[in-house]
């Protein structure tokens, strides 16, 4: 699997982060995601997934392979 993150469409709810904290962070200034792990391991799948369900912006996408 591969994520996507739209930064440009990110509106620094953290909610990412709160969902999937090994693949996602926040930059401390504006609060803007950023993607950690661009090919996370199966393990987090499920971390993911929720991160891409919860994000209000839709700024996150799940490519699976």
């Amino acid at each position: 699997m591969k994520v996507e993150l739209d930064e440009p469409k990110c509106v620094a709810s953290g909610q990412c982060v709160v969902a999937a904290p090994d693949v996602f962070d926040q930059r401390d200034e504006g609060g803007v995601a950023i993607l950690l792990e661009e090919q996370p391991g199966a393990e987090l799948l499920d971390d993911v997934r929720e991160a891409v369900a919860v994000c209000p912006a839709a700024a996150i996408r799940l490519v699976e392979r």
